[in-house]
């Protein structure tokens, strides 16, 4: 039995990883979208695109990583809660790293691997700790089974 609830929690990180590696195709495409083309600064490019592929990472990873039937508004508060700590942290080292000749696209990248592990763990074993797959799946009533009024 232990490892079967071991196998479910490697494909579950497992899972994770792949939708965040789609949220950080959204985050290192709008961050260039916004650096190169807008010439927006660093930290402003940085915030954007960061929204954006937490947005993305949220949304996807709590249908299909956790299947959680939990309170969206409570998991959103989690979450916020995790990026009111690590946005601020991270934003002031790129930023900094960035402002002393490090490459901005180094940063990133280290900066996104941080965030990976570190909310993995916070949205696993905080956020959706006991309810990862709790959330039920609508059977399909076929036309000819609706009720009739």
């Amino acid at each position: 039995m232990e490892k079967k609830k071991d196998l479910k929690e490697f494909f579950r990180a497992l899972k994770f990883l792949i939708i965040s590696i789609s949220a950080g195709i959204v985050q290192i495409g709008s961050f260039t979208l916004f650096n190169e083309a807008f010439r927006w600064n660093y930290w402003v490019a940085y915030l954007t695109s960061l929204l954006l592929s937490v947005i993305w990472n949220f949304t996807i990873n709590r249908k299909f990583t956790f299947k959680s039937a939990n309170n969206v508004k409570i998991a959103m508060l989690l979450v916020l809660a995790f990026y009111a700590v690590f946005t601020p942290v991270s934003t002031i080292l790129g930023n900094l790293a960035e402002t002393n000749g490090a490459n901005e696209y180094l940063v990133l990248a280290v900066t996104m691997i941080s965030n990976f592990v570190l909310e993995f763990l916070y949205t696993r074993y905080l956020v959706y700790r006991n309810s990862c797959d709790t959330a039920v799946k609508k059977e399909k009533i076929a036309p000819n089974q609706q009720k009739k009024i």
